[in-house]
């Protein structure tokens, strides 16, 4: 089963958009195995988006994501990365297909609510940088199958 990392950025809990965001992803299918509010601090937002280093917006994301209250989810289900990539919608909200977290609910691109991991293996880098392995819980949902 695939996992990968939901990151709910500071204008989401502002905006009291985290039960709408966080159902739009549990009704397609993944189930959240740890979650966690925390203040992001400046060490964690240079790993998250070092690719993104060297790139003119690096510093106004630092100062944003690091602005308040986030939320770091981990989701694990089939094509995980690809479904919540899906869910999420394009970074820009006006390209984004109105469905989407960002159609919905977006206003600009730079605070577009919402981070989704791009690969399997950006996925594991990232939920290692606000979960230990022993906070992600190994569970079976009874709509799944048997005890």
């Amino acid at each position: 089963m695939e996992r990968t990392l939901a990151f709910l950025k500071p204008n989401a809990i502002q905006r009291s958009l985290v039960g709408e965001i966080i159902s739009m992803i549990e009704e397609k299918g993944l189930k959240i195995v740890a979650m966690k509010l925390l203040l992001m601090n400046k060490d964690q937002a240079e790993k998250l988006y070092r690719e993104h280093a060297d790139k003119d917006f690096f510093d106004g994301l630092m100062k944003f994501v690091i602005s308040g209250p986030v939320i770091a989810v981990v989701l694990e289900g089939s094509n995980a990365v690809k479904r919540l990539r899906h869910i999420t919608g394009n970074t820009d909200p006006l390209e984004a297909c109105p469905g989407t977290i960002r159609g919905r609910f977006g206003v600009t691109v730079r605070r577009n609510l919402i981070h989704s991991s791009d690969s399997v293996d950006s996925a594991a880098r990232e939920i290692s940088i606000f979960f230990k392995e022993e906070e992600l819980i190994d569970y079976v949902r009874t709509i799944e199958g048997e005890f």
